[in-house]
């Protein structure tokens, strides 16, 4: 088969078309011909040599979400067969024309999305649902702040928990992004660059804060986020694309009884992520089959330009998902 390898750690240009074996598929998983995978930004940081993939994941072929049809299943699988056609979470190996998946990972593709929308939820969609409904327990009428609201889980945040009845506030980085993401639902989008999040969070909220933020900044943003959170309030880690250090003021966490929590989704085993698939099929899939959530593609690159799909991601200035098409490689 056709792959997308890292051919060494570097920059984009090192993502290079090369021949590879077919995957095993084991007990348990089924084979995907791959039709589209998405760019995410752990591949960037396994291209770059700073994520490596978990034991088991293939270690230069990158990509975490794909679509295609099942071509064949392994022993013990129940819930698939060939011919459906599916989409995965998997744990790298997406960057190809076939690739292996736990079939608790995958989910029916919805009869109104394509394969290359359908490659567009898996990786965002089982984040947010394990880190903002699982993690921090968003529930009832309580608030969310999503930091990077034009982000792949910008725009499935927004969607999910708005669809769920929540009131969503975002950051993002210019006029054009925040007026997309209040079309999308957000009911504030705050442009960062221009105005300091906190005061604007203050504002909106008669002082009182928000339940739940969703952070992907880390470093500095924390104290910000520290002071834009209510009593009782739960601040969810998800990268920390501006450093891993943060000055936390410990009577704010105390006196408000916040909680700050964070994970990573690529390690966790079969059954963790096969759970979130439950859920994210008994109550997201209907809204998606619906219309009421819709993938947002900003651009879609054939496989073998993947270099250039990564060049625009590090470039911060795409809205929504990045795709990679495989079916006409």
């Amino acid at each position: 088969m056709k792959a997308i390898v890292i051919t060494h750690p570097g920059e984009p240009s090192v993502l290079q078309m090369a021949e590879r074996p077919l995957p095993v598929y084991a007990a348990g998983e089924v084979l995907i011909k791959v039709m589209a995978a998405g760019v995410n930004r752990p591949d960037i940081k396994q291209r770059e040599g700073k994520y490596p993939p978990p034991p088991g994941a293939p270690q230069d072929i990158p990509g975490l979400e794909i679509a295609g049809v099942i071509t064949a299943v392994g022993a013990n699988v129940t819930q698939w067969q060939v011919g459906d056609k599916v989409c995965a979470l998997i744990a790298g190996g997406g960057y190809a024309e076939y690739c292996n998946a736990p079939e608790a990972q995958c989910l029916p593709i919805p009869d109104n999305l394509s394969f290359i929308e359908a490659a567009s939820l898996p990786e965002t969609f089982f984040t947010v649902w394990s880190n903002v409904f699982d993690r921090a327990g968003l529930k009832g009428s309580e608030t969310l702040l999503v930091h990077g609201g034009s982000s792949g889980i910008g725009v499935a945040a927004i969607q999910m928990a708005r669809a769920l009845g929540h009131t969503v506030y975002v950051t993002a980085g210019s006029d054009e992004k925040c007026k997309f993401c209040e079309q999308l639902g957000a009911a504030k989008a705050i442009n960062y660059k221009t105005t300091q999040f906190v005061t604007v969070i203050q504002e909106l909220t008669a002082g009182k804060g928000v339940d739940v933020i969703l952070d992907m900044i880390g470093g500095d943003y924390t104290p910000a986020n520290i002071k834009s959170l209510a009593v009782e309030g739960r601040l969810v880690m998800i990268n920390t694309m501006k450093g891993k250090d943060a000055q936390v003021d410990l009577a704010q966490v105390m006196m408000k009884r916040l909680v700050i929590t964070g994970s990573t989704l690529r390690a966790r085993d079969i059954g963790f992520k096969g759970e979130i698939a439950k859920k994210l099929k008994a109550i997201i899939w209907p809204l998606l089959k619906s219309g009421e959530i819709k993938p947002v593609i900003h651009a879609v690159f054939p496989a073998r330009d993947a270099s250039k799909a990564h060049e625009l991601m590090e470039s911060s200035t795409h809205i929504g998902k990045i795709m990679l098409d495989f079916e006409h490689v």
